[in-house]
Parts: structure tokens; sequence; C-alpha cells
């Protein structure tokens, strides 16, 4: 080696060690590391990715992967995913526990493997659930789009469906106290889709979210039976408000109710804990930070503030 070459490698090492040891400061990575627990196993997210998928053909047989499936052979089939999604779910909330929580001896984490077990078979009860409100989401895909020639479509092809899919499972998982599975679960769709819907958001049947591209729909809205929005649409918060050590209060309903029978059209943002009145229709690009009565027509005339145009009630 020549004495350019042993110099240029001395230098390399130097500026690995020094980098290295720059990185495991501790006030550089105190709030970016996790300190491993008694298992010290993350969420796996290739295994997530599997129960949603082995999900998806449990709850729209014959379109995922199983497309020979026959009324004869569904049992077999279902039941094998079935099986499978318990299993694979168990060990994830249980790494989700682990993830969420500083386990202090070996008997919390027996409980939290009990814990988890359980709460998987609970949520294997919940799945016929789940597909009767993802087929009424299918059905207003459907009739809600005359660009749609068959249900089919809508359940290969809409961004709506696929993050609907997704939310749809969190929410139940949600329901029951996972820790960052849900979260998890509806990340994977908005990176997908652009479609950002928090697991705990509440979302009765017949949901459809046209084009879907940059919606928001914060984890305490309520929305409605038969609601439609389309692209840009945020339902999201008005404020934050802070403890007396100047933290955010956390878990607060802070994000809309939108009731029955709502349109809200494209680029629209509905900021707060205020209340959009069943069969109201929101035009596009407005901004609202107040109540809305039934039957209301509101929308944005060139750059004035939004103008009620219409009123039933």
């Amino acid at each position: 080696m020549s004495n350019d070459q042993s110099k240029s490698a001395c230098e390399e090492d130097s500026l690995i060690r020094r980098v290295v040891n720059e990185l495991c400061r501790k006030q550089s990575y105190e709030s970016v590391y996790h300190r491993p627990t008694i298992t010290g196993v993350m969420p796996s997210l290739e295994a997530l990715t599997e129960v949603v998928d082995r999900l998806k053909s449990v709850l729209f047989p014959g379109y995922f992967n199983d497309s020979e499936m026959t009324a004869e052979t569904m049992p077999f089939i279902i039941g094998n995913h079935i099986d499978k999604i318990q299993r694979l779910l168990a060990e994830q909330i249980k790494r989700g526990y682990d993830f969420a929580c500083e386990i202090k001896d070996r008997q919390s984490c027996l409980e939290c493997e009990d814990r988890s077990r359980s709460m998987a078979r609970e949520f294997i009860a919940t799945i016929p659930e789940i597909r009767r409100l993802l087929a009424s989401d299918v059905i207003a895909s459907f009739e809600g789009d005359p660009a749609a020639k068959s249900t089919g479509e809508a359940i290969f092809c809409y961004p709506s469906i696929k993050a609907m899919t997704n939310y749809r499972i969190a929410h139940e998982l949600f329901n029951l106290g996972m820790d960052i599975i849900p979260r998890i679960i509806t990340e994977m769709a908005h990176s997908e889709t652009g479609i950002d819907i928090h697991p705990g958001a509440s979302i009765g049947e017949r949901f459809f979210i046209d084009h879907g591209t940059g919606t928001v729909i914060g984890e305490t809205c309520e929305i409605g039976t038969n609601v439609r929005l389309y692209q840009g649409v945020t339902l999201g918060a008005l404020s934050f408000p802070k403890d007396e050590n100047g933290k955010l209060v956390k878990g607060i309903p802070r994000h809309p109710i939108v009731e029955d029978d709502v349109i809200i059209y494209s680029g629209t943002t509905i900021l707060g804990r205020v209340r959009i009145g069943k069969g109201s229709i929101i035009g596009g690009n407005v901004w609202l930070t107040h109540d809305v009565e039934p039957g209301t027509r509101v929308e944005q005339r060139s750059h004035s503030k939004p103008v009620v145009v219409e009123c039933d009630g």
C-alpha cells in the first residue's frame, strides 16, 4: 500500500470513529432509540402484511390469491387462512405490547402472551362484521361512481376500498385496545393510496371516498352512514389543548362529526369538534370551523367566505 493509500485509509477510519462516537452519544439517540425489552423483538411489517393479505382473501373470497376458490373449497381455504391469521396476529400483538412498555419480569411476559392470544381470538370473531361493512362500502363505491363497471372493479382497483379494508381491520384492533399494530396497518394503506385514516375514527357503513388522494380523517372523527367524500378532504382538529405542564392533551374529541347522507367535495377542510348535519352537501374548497344544520348546502364563491345557499332544516 502506498503512502497516499495508507493516509486515505487512516482518514476514513478516523471519520468513521468520529461519526460512530457522535451517533452513540445519549443526547443524540435518546429520542429515537427503542430500548429492547426482555424479548427485544419489534413488530414485523412482513408478518403484518401477510395478516392483511390473508384477511383480504377471507373478506373478498376469490379475488386475492385464491382465484380458483369454489363454494366447496371455501371452508377449507378460509379456515386455513383464519388459523394462520390468528397465530401470526397473536405474535404481533405481543410484540406490540413489548414495543409499548418496559417489561420488568418474566411473569409480565407470560401475561402478555396469554392476553395476546385471547385478543387475537376476539379479533377473529369480528371478521364477519368487518366483511359486512366492507360489502356495504363496495356497493357504495359502485353505486356512487358512474365510471365503475362492477363491484369487482371497485374491489380490485379503488383506493377507497383498499384504504377502508385496512381501516376496518385496524379499527377493530384499536377497539380491542391493541398497541401500535392498528396504526401500522392503516399507515400501510396510507403509503399506497394517499388516504390517511386514523384507526380510532368511527365510520358507518356505505362509506366511499371518490379518487381519495390527500384525504385525512382524524382519530376522533365520527362519520355516519352513506357518507361520500372526494379527494383532498380534511376532517381535522382546529386546536390542541395543553395540560398544566404544557404538553398536548391526547385522546379528547377534537375532530368533526359528520352525520348520515352527507357529501363533501374535493379540497374541503373541516376542523374542530363541529357537526355537519344529516343530508348536507359541502362544496369544494370550503373551509369550515362551525356547525352546519341538517339539509344545508354550503359552497365557496370566488374568494369569499363559505355561503349557505340552501337549507331544508
